[in-house]
């Protein structure tokens, strides 16, 4: 993997497949991961999308290989911070059009990167977490879903988990296995990869201070507010939205347009939590549509 010149002292470790040189115009396309994974939760889109496109696919501030000095304040790892580090990459790889995709946490930050500095951001492809839950993140069904990010913000997490491979092993399984859809097993290859990753000492307290950087998912929800239609972020953006996901249901999307001015929902039928990882095909194809878009392209 490569590496970036660091930003508050991160730098992110970082795959990059560039263009075709034969290809004009280039494209490019940035993949974000999520929780709790690092940027293989790519492995199966990247090989799908267009040779003519830069693929740059990061560890995020504290995942992975990318850095997590121990006494950086937590907001160093929080969605604004790990925006900046995205903008600092993409500026100094000198992206073309760039569409920033993400789910899970990467969609936190790159809907942040996107608001923050909408000069960098073409479109955006997202699946949850999105705006517009509100007060639903109450829901009975909803809430005993979230208790991990409790967990994260106490430090007990690392108390209990930190350097512990067989312990991670249990903790990252779970997850994998609960949040994703009926008809997907995480390969025992692709979770050993991951315990791998996060089993180091400071490796899964570091992946945790993403949860203490910041509001977490409920506070957040419930203190967002509808902006005006001229506040609505006017990037396009397109949203591949899980059926299977017990953290986000697809009831939800029925308030995306209050958020986004230009919004367009895609259904992943039978998938859950893990899009790009369960839904390799459907989330290239709307990286793909977004990097090419047609020039009599309507969105709904």
């Amino acid at each position: 993997m490569k590496r970036s010149a660091p930003v508050d002292r991160f730098s992110l470790a970082y795959e990059h497949r560039p263009a075709s040189a034969d290809t004009t115009p280039a494209r490019a396309v940035v993949l974000l991961h999520g929780w709790p994974g690092d940027h293989t939760d790519y492995r199966l889109v990247e090989p799908l999308l267009s040779p003519d496109t830069h693929v740059v696919v990061p560890d995020l501030r504290g995942f992975g290989a990318s850095n997590r000095p121990t006494d950086a304040d937590s907001d160093a790892y929080g969605a604004a911070a790990q925006a900046r580090s995205i903008a600092a990459l993409i500026e100094e790889l000198e992206l073309p059009q760039v569409v920033v995709a993400g789910y899970d946490i990467g969609s936190r930050i790159a809907q942040q990167l996107a608001v923050d500095r909408p000069e960098l951001v073409t479109a955006l492809v997202l699946s949850p977490p999105l705006p517009g839950a509100g007060q639903r993140v109450l829901d009975p069904a909803v809430v005993p879903e979230l208790w991990y990010q409790g967990f994260h913000r106490s430090g007990l997490a690392a108390q209990f988990l930190d350097g512990n491979a067989e312990h991670v092993r249990a903790y990252l399984a779970h997850f994998w296995q609960h949040w994703s859809g009926p008809d997907f097993t995480l390969a025992e290859q692709d979770l050993e990869h991951l315990v791998a990753v996060y089993s180091p000492p400071g490796a899964f307290t570091a992946s945790t201070r993403w949860y203490q950087g910041g509001p977490g998912y409920v506070a957040k929800a419930l203190a967002e507010s509808t902006p005006s239609s001229k506040h609505r972020l006017p990037i396009p953006v397109t949203v591949l939205w899980q059926e299977h996901d017990p953290l986000f249901p697809p009831s939800w999307t029925d308030r995306l347009q209050e958020f986004f001015a230009d919004v367009r929902v895609t259904r992943a039928a039978g998938h859950g939590h893990f899009t790009p990882v369960e839904a390799p095909e459907a989330f290239a194809a709307l990286i793909h549509h977004a990097t090419h878009p047609a020039a009599t392209d309507t969105r709904s």
